[in-house]
């Protein structure tokens, strides 16, 4: 006797967040989502993947996918499903990873995500259900909606020259060259609905095998958005939908590709690797014990774009990290390339940091006037502010805090070129504070200045700022 029975890869009854469990799916009667579900949880048994399967569900119909799936699963933001899935096949290069889609979250807030995730042939399976509507959010309008479709955004129809037409992602991607399979099936009749079965599980297979990105459309209808009973639905799908949206094979290369051929293996933290620089930076003084701190820097920098605002604050994450201390380094900054602002929140402290954001700096650089003004009351009683008096022509409160002044572009300028003036103010900086020996900060700058014709002028304005401060100015 043969029996048939729900996959043990599809749990038996649904737990919920609130209320009892439930036998059925939450679904609309006449919807497909139930039935590709049961699908892709009989092919993950069947192929015995089920134990190393990671299904990804956004906000959309399918948002609860966890409540169904007796796998890994993972609940990603509208649209981000296939970048969750990368991270998440990049850091498990021998899971199974499954983005599973509807057209709104998949052809409109997360068409950047969908393209580049497929340029990029991660292995990835991505089961798209077209059913040509915003189902869960209350019938509006979404990129496949039909042409002359009604909807509660387009109560008169889509229209052409309005909204654009529908958009074919199945057609689309084929075009690139690093997807291996791409497929567009329909739950209509049971012809159709059988070789929606088989292109699900043959997408799940090459994924076992390490042969690429795959990509199944899946037309599906919505008699709740549509406005329809689910026989009628069903049989506007194979008459309207299949139209716009033909059946079939566009991309096939799974015979051409060896196992392993499109699969990405990341390697583990290697800091032989990664920490290449830093090893350069420690090999410049060679090893020492690490320098004490008289006290946490919570510094913030502000400026101008093009004034070096954010690799002064490397500058200084480096000096901090070489030295032996924790450091964070967060900067902030507008959408113009030079003229813009520019801040970024620099701390060093011996402790770990909690987060890298600095509201209220002990140690505050200000190279332009908007600075001063947005700035200065943030900084602690007592703490340092660093003035460029070529540039910002008010002075902040000398009774509250340390206030350093320091003509900084113009000794900048005397040194060679107004690109200093930032590493000025670096030498400044270690004055007022004390909290690093210039030599250390010198040698620092030697080894992490790339052109050697520049290292000389770094080195000239960095002392021309430490001294002024040192010898009152």
């Amino acid at each position: 006797m043969k029996v048939f029975e729900k996959s043990p890869s599809f749990y038996q009854v649904f737990e919920r967040k609130s209320g009892p469990a439930k036998e059925a799916t939450h679904y609309c009667p006449g919807c497909g989502h139930g039935n590709i579900h049961k699908m892709i949880a009989e092919a993950l048994e069947d192929l015995e993947v089920t134990e190393r399967t990671v299904f990804v569900s956004p906000v959309g119909c399918s948002v609860f996918g966890y409540y169904y799936f007796d796998c890994g699963n993972f609940q990603a933001a509208h649209g981000r499903a296939p970048a969750v899935a990368t991270g998440v096949k990049r850091a498990n290069p021998g899971a199974i990873v499954i983005s599973y889609q509807g057209d709104g979250d998949l052809a409109a807030i997360g068409t950047a995500e969908t393209i580049h995730a497929a340029n990029r042939g991660e292995s990835i399976c991505v089961f798209f259900v077209n059913n040509a509507i915003y189902g869960m959010t209350g019938g509006q309008m979404a990129p496949t909606t039909l042409i002359g479709q009604r909807s509660t955004t387009s109560p008169l129809g889509r229209i052409a020259e309005t909204h654009g037409n529908p958009i074919r992602m199945a057609e689309l991607l084929a075009t690139l060259p690093a997807p291996t399979y791409i497929e567009r099936v329909a739950m209509g009749d049971s012809k159709q609905i059988m070789k929606a079965r088989k292109a699900i599980r043959k997408a799940l297979e090459i994924q076992k095998e390490g042969k690429g990105y795959c990509f199944v459309e899946i037309l599906s209808s919505c008699p709740t958005g549509w406005k329809m009973d689910p026989v009628t639905s069903r049989d506007w799908l194979m008459a309207e939908m299949t139209k716009v949206f033909p059946l079939g094979v566009f991309k096939d290369e799974s015979g051409n590709r060896d196992e392993g051929q499109w699969d990405r293996h990341f390697e583990g933290f290697a800091p032989d690797k990664v920490n290449a620089y830093l090893d350069r930076l420690k090999s410049a003084l060679g090893d020492s014990e690490a320098l004490s701190l008289p006290r946490d820097l919570h510094c913030k920098f502000a400026g101008f774009g093009g004034q070096g605002i954010l690799t002064l604050g490397l500058f200084l994450s480096q000096i901090g990290m070489r030295a032996g201390h924790q450091v964070s380094w967060f900067p902030a900054y507008g959408p113009e390339m030079r003229g813009g602002t520019a801040n970024c929140s620099v701390n060093i402290s011996a402790e770990r940091i909690g987060s890298p954001l600095v509201d209220h700096p002990n140690v505050l650089v200000v190279m332009n006037q908007p600075s001063l003004d947005a700035f200065e009351a943030s900084v602690l009683d007592g703490g340092t502010i660093i003035v460029d008096t070529t540039i910002v022509e008010g002075r902040p409160d000398a009774k509250r805090l340390n206030a350093v002044l320091i003509p900084a572009s113009a000794i900048a300028d005397e040194v060679g070129t107004p690109k200093v003036a930032n590493v000025v103010v670096l030498g400044a900086l270690v004055a007022a504070t004390g909290a690093f020996p210039p030599e250390f900060c010198e040698a620092t700058l030697r080894a992490v200045i790339k052109k050697q014709s520049l290292v000389d002028m770094n080195m000239a304005a960095f002392r021309r700022g430490y001294d002024h401060v040192k010898n009152g100015g």
